[in-house]
């Protein structure tokens, strides 16, 4: 699927024009006007990166990103804070509590782009939307897996959960990682379920001979390694 982004903004107007201007990029938007709201989108799903208005209604933005680098799930999302508020010890503030970029308002659309797409290079988010390793690639905008250029039918679960080992290649996961990341906090499901699917996507990658890519680490979990 496309790059996602949640914007976390309570003006309409300014959520309206950015969620206009992300999604005319190509880039998937999810909505919140709260944090309290933002924190429940993400128990279903991890955006690849996050913009934060400062002067939130409840749990303000600098709050939030505290909150967030706390957390496991989005620890290493990038962060952006959007705010009206330029002084330097703003910026600082902001900083201290997790954010790896700041957008003071008001801004240009083009400026706003040139920061999301330069911050998800720098955190080696796919860039045309493609993760590709080892003669295997992940199109996440079609939802298409290719191995060595032959098209591979695979179900969107064990799909979902490839990307994440690609994404973060030589990463040990444990079981309850994958499943918070693939199948979301709202959803109970047992550890074994993890252990099933990764051997549904062993046996679709071993006749291409790149199976040894999906690593089990005794003990804790599972990590994709490429091989030349």
């Amino acid at each position: 699927m496309a790059t996602s982004i949640l914007v976390v903004e309570d003006d309409p107007e300014i959520r309206e024009l950015l969620v206009f201007t992300l999604t005319r990029e190509g880039y998937n938007v999810i909505e919140a006007d709260t944090a309290e709201v933002a924190l429940q989108k993400l128990d279903s799903r991890v955006p690849d990166l996050i913009l934060v208005d400062w002067m939130l209604p409840g749990m303000d933005g600098v709050e939030l990103a505290k909150r967030l680098r706390r957390e496991e799930l989005t620890t290493q999302t990038p962060l952006v804070m959007l705010t009206a508020r330029g002084e330097e010890t703003d910026k600082l503030k902001s900083f201290a509590g997790g954010i790896d970029d700041y957008i003071t308002k008001p801004f240009s659309p083009r400026e706003l782009l040139a920061r999301v797409k330069a911050l998800l290079r720098r955190s080696g988010r796919p860039q045309n939307n493609l993760v590709e390793a080892s003669g295997i690639c992940l199109d996440l905008n079609s939802y298409r897996m290719t191995v060595h250029g032959k098209e591979i039918q695979i179900s969107p679960t064990e799909y979902k959960l490839l990307e994440v080992l690609m994404r973060n290649p030589d990463r040990a996961f444990e079981r309850s990682q994958l499943l918070d990341r693939v199948w979301g906090r709202q959803i109970y499901v047992e550890e074994r379920t993890v252990d099933v699917h990764m051997l549904r996507l062993r046996k679709i990658l071993k006749p291409h001979g790149v199976d040894t890519t999906l690593q089990t680490v005794r003990g804790i979990g599972y990590r994709f390694t490429s091989i030349s």
